[in-house]
């Protein structure tokens, strides 16, 4: 969010935050309405659903983190080692997490390898496609790409990995973090 801030102003910063939260609580949504409604419960009434809210999760977190990363090698920039190593560990736990949920609920091996393979091709090829079609894209569309991986990934924390804030607060509570955070934000920069 801090680089999507550095690159666009608060308007594109925001706008790009708010449409990531938007968007995976949509997703999330669906997941609820289409069986996985006690997906965050952490007995035997979880049906696998928070696995599939975490893959979502990462696949609009990846995309978006993976275009500007093919962006950023625009103009012979480079890209380090540390930072690939970091993206790569970052999302470890979300794709432990959600492989794990979605063993308990019977899902195949292979499913599991397909689903986690597939968010990481279209990684790649939001990273590729970033390379090739964004290289004269304006500053602001930059910026909100950037940050709505970090609205879709905000929010997807707060809903999925963070049970008992969903049991208080219902499905909105992903939309309210994102909301906070991004007051915060906005308030630390203004010092």
């Amino acid at each position: 969010m801090d680089e999507a801030y550095e690159v666009g102003g608060f308007d594109a910063a925001s706008l790009g935050l708010l449409a990531g939260a938007v968007t995976f609580f949509l997703a999330d949504r669906t997941v609820n309405r289409r069986g996985g409604r006690h997906r965050k419960s952490s007995g035997d009434r979880q049906q696998g659903g928070s696995a599939t809210a975490i893959a979502i999760g990462a696949l609009m977190d990846g995309i978006p983190e993976s275009a500007a990363i093919g962006i950023s090698l625009i103009g012979g920039g480079k890209i380090s080692a540390a930072l690939v190593a970091a993206v790569f560990l970052s999302n470890v736990p979300e794709g432990l997490s959600s492989a794990s949920g979605m063993k308990r609920a019977g899902r195949s091996t292979a499913l599991i390898l397909a689903l986690w393979g597939g968010v990481t091709a279209a990684s790649a090829l939001a990273a590729l496609l970033g390379y090739f079609f964004l290289a004269g894209a304006s500053e602001d569309l930059i910026a909100a790409i950037q940050a709505f991986a970090a609205g879709a990934i905000l929010t997807m924390l707060a809903s999925t990995m963070m049970p008992e804030a969903y049991e208080e607060g219902g499905e909105v509570v992903g939309l309210v973090t994102s909301a906070g955070f991004l007051l915060a934000f906005i308030l630390s920069r203004l010092e």
